[in-house]
Formats: C-alpha cells, structure tokens, sequence
C-alpha cells in the first residue's frame, strides 16, 4: 500500500493561525464537503484531483476496510 499526503487549500482571514484552523474546522464541519484536493505521493509528485460528487458519496458509503484486498 502507499502512502499519499492530501490537502485541502482555503484562503481565509484571521488574526492568529489557530484561529485561521478553528475557522477552517467550523467550515468543514458545517459547510459542503470539499471535491478539490491535492495529493502527494511518496515520490514528491503532485496532483490536482476534482472528484465526481456521485462517486465520491458512493465510495464513501461502502466499508473498504472490509475488503481482503486492502488487508
């Protein structure tokens, strides 16, 4: 299996970092889920990935721990 380092980017205003990551908590927390991401692999390669919003949520609802072949 590998290993993959994905971000999520938001401008936001605030006088403090912690308050910049409190602000971005309470979006995600309460606003839409994201569908931009960037992912970075083991070898440092980026990529910019836009999922498709219908196969996100039915990935999402399906138990891949589940599956033998992620063991």
């Amino acid at each position: 299996m590998h290993k993959f380092t994905v971000s999520i980017t938001r401008e936001i205003e605030a006088d403090t970092a912690e308050e910049a990551a409190l602000l971005l908590y309470q979006e995600l927390s309460t606003g839409p889920i994201p569908d931009r991401y960037s992912v970075v692999d083991e070898t440092k390669a980026a990529t910019e990935v836009k999922l498709d919003r219908q196969k996100a949520d039915e990935f999402a609802s399906i138990d891949h721990t589940a599956d033998p072949g992620n063991w």
